[in-house]
C-alpha cells in the first residue's frame, strides 16, 4: 500500500489544525473552568461522605490527575470531537469526490481524523498542564506516580488515540446509513462519554455497572491511560490492560474497515 496520500493528508490536516490558535485559547479557558468545577464537586462529595483525601475509590490527588489529564487531552479522546466536514460530505453527497481518490477511503479518513485530534490537543495540553501544576495541593496536577507509570502511559496514550479514532469512524458508518450527521455524532459521543468515565469516573460506579464498563473498549480511550499515569492502575493490571487496549484497537480498526467496504457497495449519493 502506498503511504504517500495518507501521510500527505495527515501532515496537511495537522498543519491546518495548528492554525486555529484563538479557538484553542478559548477552548483551553473552558477546559480549565470545567476542570475546576469537577474538582469542587468531588471535593464536596469527599467532605460530605467523610472520606479522607487518601481514601475512597481513588485518592483525591489521583482523581485530580485524572481530571486534569482528561481536560488536557479532551480533543484527543472525546468521541464528539469529530471532523464535521466528513459528516457533511456524507450527508450532502460530496463524498462522491472522495470515492474517486486512488486510495482506501477508510484509511484516508482515519489519518485525517487522527491528525485533527492531535493538532487540537497540541495547542491546548501544555498550557493546561502548566497552570494545573501551579495550583495548591490537593488540587494540582502531579508528575507521574513513578517510572513504571510514565513508561506504561506513553504507549497507552498512543493506543488510546488510535482506538478513539477507530471508534470515531463508526460515526461515519452511522452517517452513511442514516444520512444524519448530527444524530450519529450525538449518539456515539454521548454514549462514549459515559462509558469512558467522563461523566462519572469508573471507580465511582456501582460494582455491577463497573464490570460491564470495564469490559467495553471505551474505557481504554481515557480512563485506562490516565489512571496508569496517576498510579491507580499498576503492575499486572497495567500489562493486561495494555494488551486488551491493543487487541480492541486491532478489532475495531478491522471491523470499521469491513463496514466501509460493505457500505461502499450500497452507497447512495443524494441528488444523483
Amino acid at each position: 500500500m502506498n503511504s504517500g496520500p495518507y501521510a500527505g493528508m495527515f501532515r496537511m490536516k495537522l498543519i491546518a489544525g495548528l492554525q486555529y490558535r484563538a479557538a484553542a485559547w478559548a477552548g483551553m479557558a473552558t477546559q480549565l473552568f470545567w476542570g475546576g468545577i469537577n474538582l469542587l464537586v468531588f471535593s464536596a462529595f469527599y467532605q460530605s461522605a467523610g472520606i479522607e483525601a487518601g481514601g475512597g475509590p481513588m485518592a483525591f490527588e489521583q482523581l485530580a490527575d485524572l481530571i486534569w489529564m482528561r481536560q488536557a487531552f479532551l480533543a484527543l479522546v472525546m468521541l464528539w470531537s469529530m471532523d464535521s466536514e466528513i459528516l457533511e460530505m456524507i450527508a450532502g453527497g460530496n463524498v462522491s469526490y472522495e470515492l474517486c481518490r486512488p486510495c482506501t477511503l477508510y484509511t484516508f479518513w482515519f489519518f485525517r481524523i487522527l491528525a485533527l485530534r492531535i493538532s487540537r490537543t497540541l495547542l491546548r495540553c501544555a498550557p493546561i498542564f502548566i497552570i494545573a501544576f501551579l495550583l495548591p495541593e490537593p488540587w494540582r496536577f502531579h508528575l507521574p506516580a513513578g517510572g513504571a507509570a510514565a513508561l506504561f502511559f506513553v504507549p497507552s496514550l498512543v493506543l488510546a488515540a488510535l482506538l478513539v479514532t477507530a471508534l470515531s469512524m463508526f460515526t461515519c458508518v452511522l452517517t452513511f446509513l442514516s444520512l444524519s450527521p448530527y444524530g450519529a455524532r450525538i449518539f456515539i459521543g454521548t454514549l462514549g462519554e459515559f462509558l469512558m468515565g467522563a461523566l462519572i469516573p469508573i471507580p465511582f460506579m456501582p460494582p455491577a455497572m463497573r464490570r460491564v464498563v470495564e469490559f467495553l473498549p471505551f474505557r481504554y480511550t481515557a480512563d485506562f491511560p490516565f489512571r496508569l499515569y496517576s498510579g491507580h492502575i499498576a503492575g499486572n493490571e497495567a500489562l493486561t490492560g495494555l494488551g486488551l487496549q491493543f487487541c480492541w484497537t486491532l478489532v475495531l480498526v478491522a471491523l470499521g474497515f469491513l463496514c466501509f467496504r460493505l457500505i461502499q457497495r450500497r452507497i447512495v449519493i443524494q441528488g444523483g
